[in-house]
């Protein structure tokens, strides 16, 4: 199903410069005219889709619509032409978009990657299990059917003896061995497969990216690290930089959650931490023990198999910050994501993840190591572990050596973030008033 790329006279006189020439005539900035003749068709999975700002919404009406990229409005290169709602009856916005745009809405996720025939009929999946009204258990993983949707897209590429692209948003699942499955599963049937966090693509401060190589000693991120799904973001942050150090990621030895007072009694004890954290402060003009003031302040501390340390340290008033200590180099390296792109039509970094997850499409390359989507799928297990033991709750979680994490690899992408101008209000085309 094309996308409806019709703008009303008042969108258009709206749009300016470059950027409004990119979106009217088709063309992204940077970029030639398109040249592919047959488009992928793409299956959407979700859980939920009613709220604007769930991630369905964020994600699909972008491949719908278009997406913001590098300071252009970039049309969609895929068609959507199935999807499927785990949580239909109360998902009236997705029922609605979808049947404006006239694409059907299938109950089962067979028959979305079927088109309701016997075999696979798209050429990419895209999963979103973000979002709806699903239990958490008593360590506070959010019972999201992530693997089991995975699973039934699996038993279709199996029995169709072929296979296509997946994006699976957010971590792989809340359980390692369901995670581990997944992954495995893309390399024996020969997949490409792709996800986690957007906000690794997300604008930084300053414009930059790592070298490969870089010399790397230790690292924290600071972010809004409330629960499972916002430490994620935070720990895949870390993975997109530390990834990058000398000799390339090595895997993990070990993972600990602190949590309470006692996290901040861990960072004097770790004299690294304390310097990256009052860098950090020092970067953003904060007075002194600001962090230290969080209410409910955790830490999730995490040894690689190559020595080099890290921690995720919850913090406010920093968007999404990462620091790191550089071999022979004196002050401490810092990257920040700040803040929202624009208006709520383009809420959240969701342009520079559906431009990755269209990239993959197109091309049938996954935009960076799955194997990193992988290992922080595993430290996110692991740290929601760690206070945790015999049903029993300590704010000084257990040291949890992780010898399944001995996932190494070498990246060899450049870089992926947003640069340029924020995105304008282009609103989503709906089909319907809202």
């Amino acid at each position: 199903m094309k996308s409806d790329t019709h703008y009303t006279r008042r969108e258009m006189l709206g749009m300016t410069g470059i950027a409004g020439m990119a979106a009217l005539t088709g063309l992204a900035a940077g970029t030639g005219m398109q040249t592919q003749t047959k488009r992928p068709r793409i299956a959407c999975l979700t859980t939920y889709w009613a709220a604007p700002g769930s991630h369905a919404d964020w994600i699909f009406t972008k491949l719908l619509d278009g997406y913001w990229w590098q300071g252009a409005h970039t049309p969609s290169r895929v068609d959507v032409v199935s999807v499927y709602i785990h949580q239909l009856e109360s998902s009236g916005l997705g029922q609605k978009i979808c049947q404006s745009k006239g694409i059907p809405v299938y109950k089962k996720i067979e028959e979305a990657l079927t088109l309701g025939g016997k075999e696979l009929a798209v050429d990419g999946v895209v999963i979103v299990g973000e979002h709806g009204n699903y239990p958490t258990d008593l360590r506070g993983h959010w019972l999201l059917p992530r693997w089991w949707i995975y699973q039934q897209v699996i038993r279709v590429f199996e029995q169709s003896k072929r296979s296509v692209p997946v994006f699976n948003d957010k971590h792989l699942s809340y359980n390692w061995d369901d995670a581990k499955w997944m992954f495995d599963k893309s390399r024996e049937l020969g997949f490409p497969l792709t996800g986690g966090s957007s906000i690794p693509y997300y604008f930084r401060k300053p414009e930059k990216e790592l070298t490969i190589g870089t010399p790397i000693k230790n690292s924290i991120v600071i972010g809004g690290a409330s629960d499972e799904g916002a430490i994620f973001h935070c720990i895949d942050v870390l993975q997109a930089f530390v990834e990058l150090r000398k000799g390339g990621e090595t895997g993990v030895k070990s993972v600990q959650s602190v949590r309470g007072p006692e996290a901040w009694k861990w960072v004097e004890k770790n004299q690294w931490a304390g310097r990256l954290l009052d860098s950090v402060a020092g970067k953003f003009e904060l007075k002194p023990g600001t962090f230290q003031e969080a209410k409910q302040p955790c830490i999730c501390i995490i040894e690689y198999r190559d020595k080099t340390k890290a921690a995720v340290i919850s913090g406010r008033g920093v968007g999404w910050t990462w620091a790191g200590e550089i071999e022979g180099q004196k002050d401490a390296e810092i990257i920040s994501m700040l803040g929202w792109p624009g208006p709520y039509s383009q809420y959240h970094a969701s342009n520079a993840q559906p431009h990755w997850i269209t990239e993959m499409m197109v091309t049938g390359k996954e935009p960076y190591n799955a194997e990193r989507l992988l290992l922080s799928t595993g430290i996110t297990n692991q740290y929601m572990e760690s206070n945790w033991e015999n049903g029993q709750y300590s704010a000084v979680g257990r040291r949890i050596e992780t010898p399944f994490l001995n996932i190494g690899y070498k990246p060899t992408r450049g870089p992926m973030f947003e640069k340029g101008e924020r995105p304008p209000n282009i609103p989503y085309i709906r089909g319907f008033e809202s």
